[in-house]
């Protein structure tokens, strides 16, 4: 009986501090399926009538000449975000590995610029990006935005992984090079499989960031074609005036995507996030 009702105490901890986080939630689903653009003081998380009009009205938007809106953003968010975590996984993993593994001029002050890196907000930089991209030829391009994306994605991941490459152990390198295998081969067949609760992670990271920036993407990008979701949401607030149903309906449809990567990436973030924690 005592060690039940120490078991018990986690619970009746755990259930008011989850009904604290799932109430804005609720409250704004609630919104979403309310009918009206009016602002809903009530507290009650349960919508008076239910309606589909927001959502309907946040996917079927169309600009002066015809484009189906909704279908350029999420195609434009699902490209960015996948490309930044595409290739902070690609260039992370192999610069975290050389940093954990070997040993030469530089690492210690790469290890620290790469920290450096991660200490000032992306409003800091935004005017160096904005003429550097301009120079290049990449304001208003999908391309731009994923390589200033990267340049925040890279760092992270590469801190990231190389905590858990460290923790791995160097006797099965030793093996494989017995037998054999090359540096590269270690890396791939060997240090990548073991890795993948935190390749997981770090990429789950990556593609939350960039799905989820604003500053950037509506400083960068000028054509409503080309903004994301997060940057569409900002239409329906207006100066005098804002259509919080629909607001809320596309903040619930932006949401989506990272809550059911979270969902399917579940079983590997909290052994990614603890196992590299022990060294650095």
């Amino acid at each position: 009986m005592k060690k039940g009702r120490l078991d018990l105490w986690p619970h009746l901890l755990l259930i008011p501090a989850s009904i604290v986080s799932i109430y804005p939630v609720l409250w704004v689903l609630k919104m979403a399926l309310s009918p009206g653009q009016t602002f809903d003081s009530n507290p009650s998380p349960i919508p008076r009538a239910l309606t589909l009009e927001n959502f309907r009205a946040f996917t079927t938007t169309h600009d002066s000449s015809g484009h189906w809106l909704f279908a350029h953003e999420l195609w434009n968010s699902l490209f960015v975000a996948g490309a930044t975590t595409v290739i902070g996984l690609l260039l992370a993993s192999t610069a975290a590995w050389a940093f954990s593994r070997f040993r030469f001029p530089g690492r210690e002050t790469g290890l620290a610029a790469f920290l450096l890196t991660q200490i000032f907000p992306g409003v800091v930089v935004l005017i160096p990006l904005y003429q550097m991209l301009e120079r290049a030829h990449l304001l208003n391009s999908l391309l731009g935005l994923t390589l200033v994306y990267s340049t925040t994605s890279v760092p992270f991941c590469t801190w990231m992984l190389k905590g858990y490459f460290d923790t791995l152990p160097k006797e099965m390198e030793e093996s494989a090079v017995i037998d054999g295998a090359s540096r590269w081969r270690i890396f791939w067949t060997i240090a990548l499989p073991l890795s993948r609760p935190m390749l997981a992670v770090t990429a789950l990271f990556s593609f939350m960031t960039a799905w989820n920036e604003f500053v950037l993407a509506a400083t960068l990008m000028n054509n409503e074609t080309s903004y994301t979701l997060p940057v569409a949401l900002q239409r329906y607030v207006g100066e005098h005036s804002t259509d919080w149903g629909t607001f809320a309906a596309g903040a619930v449809l932006t949401s989506a995507p990272v809550m059911a990567l979270f969902y399917a990436l579940q079983k590997h973030l909290v052994g990614g996030l603890t196992s590299g924690s022990v060294k650095g």
